[in-house]
């Protein structure tokens, strides 16, 4: 089973991965960013675009994921932005036509809440706390830039299973996922200061600097 985790840039996706690998036995992240920035990394800076214009990101993704979900035993999981409808049928809905069971979700919440998780998220949170001062997304950040155009193009129905997570914390939205997709999860046992201090840590490993 694949687990396709969309949503706006700072949703919540990685978090979101990283929460169900480490409580569903088996369980691998196989995230298509990676192959993304790899692909960008070869560009000249004035061709550095967006990396889904590339049909090889595309292709790329496919047939890793797909070697993945058959060679692996157990779920495999994809956090991943896609607002693209034909971007979306040659990833996740190729992916079905090879015969993969593919489970996509849309984590979505208000604007305001993705700005405010912008701001708290990796190393910005960090220095937010350790200087004092605001260090939230710049407003001509790649994130926020995007956010508007990815909060309406992922609320369409093509993009469903939505799921609003304003209210809910990473471990809730993992579980709800869990039981949309029937897969049991280990009970939560963290406590929200050992919570908090891994989501640093996943955030921080998760930043981009081109």
């Amino acid at each position: 089973m694949l687990l396709w985790i969309n949503g706006p840039f700072g949703g919540g996706k990685t978090q979101t991965a990283h929460e169900i690998r480490r409580r569903l036995p088996g369980s691998v992240i196989c995230d298509p960013e990676h192959a993304g920035f790899g692909l960008r990394r070869m560009l000249p800076p004035g061709l550095r675009h967006d990396f889904q214009d590339l049909a090889a990101w595309r292709q790329g993704v496919v047939e890793v994921l797909d070697l993945t979900l058959a060679e692996h035993d157990g779920p495999v999981i994809a956090p991943m932005t896609v607002t693209d409808s034909r971007y979306f049928a040659e990833t996740v809905g190729r992916l079905r036509e090879l015969g993969h069971d593919v489970r996509h979700f849309t984590l979505l919440a208000r604007r305001e809440t993705v700005l405010r998780r912008l701001r708290e998220r990796g190393l910005g949170h960090v220095l937010r706390y350790a200087t004092g001062r605001n260090t939230g997304p710049r407003r001509d950040g790649w994130a926020v830039r995007q956010l508007d155009h990815c909060l309406e193009r992922l609320r369409e129905p093509e993009f469903a299973e939505h799921l609003w997570t304003d209210d809910f914390t990473v471990p809730k939205t993992a579980d709800r996922i869990a039981v949309l997709a029937g897969l049991t999860l280990r009970p939560n046992t963290e406590g929200p200061l050992r919570t908090r201090l891994r989501q640093a840590r996943v955030g921080i490993r998760h930043i981009r600097i081109d």
